[in-house]
């Protein structure tokens, strides 16, 4: 048994199959194979049902995959320790909103490879929840999403920053406060599916808000531009970064009490890229608007 069988097995555990494991850790299909037949001729037992699709794990199987995370965490730990601190190798793999991906990620990024010239990041976009399953499953390393009540079980969260939620409508517009703007201009909503859209539906149902809806999105920038354009009033939240097209907008208060969305960087507890988001998370702190 090598540290590299448990990499695979735990490659296996997460994406469900011999083939996506082969891919994940850079082995051929048969090579993944062997190698769990290895370790199960180790171990005495098999781990695997082999007649269902996707592949499932049985109990005892789960127990070991478990060990086997802890066990290659501290090994990676160890190495850390040994390695120069100020170089980071590898590949991160994150996913991230719509509104944070033309927001703090590009300049977070940015300065993660000035920094970290040999870091391979790959990047993913999609809304809160799916970005979330896709860490718990070890697809991604970490996501940059709204903050999930209550952070599930096994999961850490990392603010970032609070966003103020604001309806934004064309510099023209006459209506004098945001009652005003929502109810007299056509609405152009932000994705219910995503949480901030929840959010926001929540809040007009609470203020008695009837909106005559035009047409709903989920990128920041096309429902930014569609209000530019003079096509209607929407609630969007106000990036936690520099934003020099702000002005073009009118900005109004969504409400007498403030509301604001929390975004940040949600991982598993116990992983093998920690050095990696933890270097990320400190480029997301140091990008935002203070």
């Amino acid at each position: 048994m090598s540290i590299r069988h448990l990499r695979t097995l735990i490659a296996v555990a997460e994406h469900g199959s011999f083939a996506g494991a082969a891919e994940a850790v850079c082995l051929t299909q048969s090579a993944v194979s062997q190698q769990m037949k290895v370790l199960e001729e180790q171990f005495g037992f098999e781990f695997f049902d082999r007649h269902q699709r996707p592949l499932e794990i049985n109990a005892r199987g789960r127990i070991l995959v478990q060990q086997a995370r802890q066990l290659v965490y501290l090994y990676d730990q160890l190495l850390q320790q040994e390695a120069d601190d100020s170089a980071l190798v590898g590949l991160l793999a994150i996913g991230a909103v719509p509104t944070a991906l033309t927001g703090v990620v590009p300049r977070a990024l940015s300065r993660l490879r000035e920094t970290q010239p040999t870091l391979q990041v790959r990047v993913s976009s999609g809304l809160s929840a799916e970005l979330m399953a896709k860490v718990d499953r070890g697809d991604l390393d970490a996501a940059i999403v709204s903050e999930p009540k209550p952070v599930p079980t096994g999961m850490l969260w990392r603010p970032v920053a609070e966003e103020p939620l604001m309806v934004i409508a064309p510099r023209s517009a006459a209506a004098r406060d945001a009652r005003e703007l929502l109810e007299s201009l056509p609405f152009i909503r932000f994705n219910r599916s995503a949480w901030v859209g929840h959010i926001i539906q929540t809040r007009l149902m609470d203020m008695g808000i009837r909106v005559r809806e035009a047409m709903e999105l989920d990128s920041l920038e096309a429902i930014r531009q569609m209000v530019r354009h003079g096509l209607g009033v929407s609630v969007v939240p106000y990036r936690c970064v520099e934003d020099r097209d702000a002005e073009e907008l009118r900005w109004v208060p969504f409400g007498e009490a403030p509301i604001t969305r929390s975004i940040g960087l949600i991982e598993r507890q116990e992983h093998l890229q920690t050095g990696l988001t933890t270097a990320l998370y400190n480029e997301l702190r140091q990008v935002i608007v203070r």
